[in-house]
């Protein structure tokens, strides 16, 4: 068994890395303060290759596996959580599900300009009544006209919503759940703007319907496929975003060790205290543990899309040491933790969306049991 990354992947997380200390560092503080999203920057990553890793090279991507996208996930959320998860959900949610799914003219139409950074996408699932029940409780609906969809309907809890130019959405028609790929030239409004605790700077909006036409080329697979796009697209964004969490946490990490090693009470520095080494020695094994299995999530689920225990339990198991490692580290820095001056809040707050997003950590537990007790 070999643990070491294969070298294009390392190539990638280290292109990824030097971007990210260089361009995301400097603002990752204003990004939180200002709720700011530096839409630029992203199209500067486009151009460098950095977004659509796992889309083939016919349509501009890189060709990568899902590893290596979650690899490029955690060195941006080291950085800065809320810029890795616009990263993550613009390259995976949207450009990974249509590369996937979409036909070759759908692909040629909408692939080029968002792996190029010149578009931002945003997928359209979760609705104000419908969280994790979003299919039984779906309310936004579509009707095909004489040679024309029409979608009625809101979404919210969007990311990149308000910066994005391209939307892949769900609707149902009855019992019937479809996928259509919306752009907001067609009229899709995105009226507010939502004020989060945490993720600031990874833009989160309402996204609304009124008689929105799209003509019949730009629905996925058909009509009645969105269940098999949606439930393949989770498995996918659950093994790719649980990097997210390891990133927060890996800085998170690396912070308390060096005030650890600064800081002195009682005449010697703090990492000298027993109840300070259990904590960092708990947050490292918890962290590396985590990895290990998103390493192995993200390395089957390309060949096992269909199979949600490994992808549920690596973002559950990743996003729960995010947030854990997040919390000691801000202990580990005392009364300065709990200040502006210093990180730690900003950690602790990007983390723990991730036991909320993509299914919350209460969903990820019955997925991962039913999976199990259906083999």
């Amino acid at each position: 068994m070999d643990f070491k990354l294969p070298d294009d992947t390392l190539a990638i997380r280290d292109l990824v890395r030097e971007f990210s200390q260089k361009k995301i560092e400097p603002i990752a503080a204003k990004m939180d303060k200002e709720d700011h999203f530096p839409v630029e920057l992203f199209r500067e990553m486009g151009r460098l290759g950095m977004l659509g890793l796992t889309i083939s090279q016919e349509y501009g991507g890189a060709g990568m596996d899902y590893l290596t996208e979650g690899v490029a996930l955690e060195e941006i959320s080291y950085y800065s959580g809320s810029f890795g998860l616009s990263y993550g959900a613009h390259n995976n949610l949207v450009v990974d599900n249509i590369h996937r799914n979409a036909n070759k003219e759908q692909k040629e139409r909408y692939l080029p300009g968002l792996i190029s950074g010149e578009k931002i996408g945003s997928l359209c699932l979760t609705e104000p009544g419908a969280g994790s029940d979003a299919l039984g409780g779906m309310k936004t609906v579509y009707e095909l006209k004489a040679d024309h969809y029409e979608i009625n309907g809101s979404k919210t809890f969007i990311t990149n919503a308000p910066v994005a130019e391209v939307f892949l959405v769900y609707a149902r028609n009855g019992k019937s759940y479809s996928a259509f790929i919306l752009e907001k030239a067609d009229g899709v409004e995105t009226p507010r703007k939502i004020t989060k605790l945490g993720m600031r700077g990874s833009p989160t909006g309402e996204v609304v319907f009124r008689n929105v036409v799209v003509d019949r080329e730009r629905i996925v697979k058909g009509e009645g496929q969105a269940k098999s796009i949606i439930y393949q697209g989770l498995n996918a964004e659950r093994a790719v975003l649980a990097f997210g969490p390891l990133g927060i946490a890996r800085r998170a990490l690396d912070e308390a060790i060096n005030y650890s090693n600064q800081r002195e009470q009682f005449g010697k520095k703090i990492g000298e205290f027993e109840l300070i080494q259990e904590k960092l020695a708990y947050m490292f094994t918890r962290l590396e543990a985590a990895r290990l299995l998103a390493y192995k999530a993200a390395s089957l689920v390309g060949d096992k899309m269909s199979d949600p225990s490994f992808a549920a339990a690596s973002i559950m198991l990743a996003s729960e040491t995010g947030t854990q490692v997040a919390k000691e580290a801000l202990q580990i820095f005392g009364g300065y933790g709990y200040t502006e001056d210093y990180p730690l809040g900003r950690y602790l707050r990007d983390a723990i969306l991730y036991e909320i997003g993509a299914g919350t950590t209460e969903i990820r537990k019955i997925v991962i049991a039913k999976a199990l007790l259906k083999s």
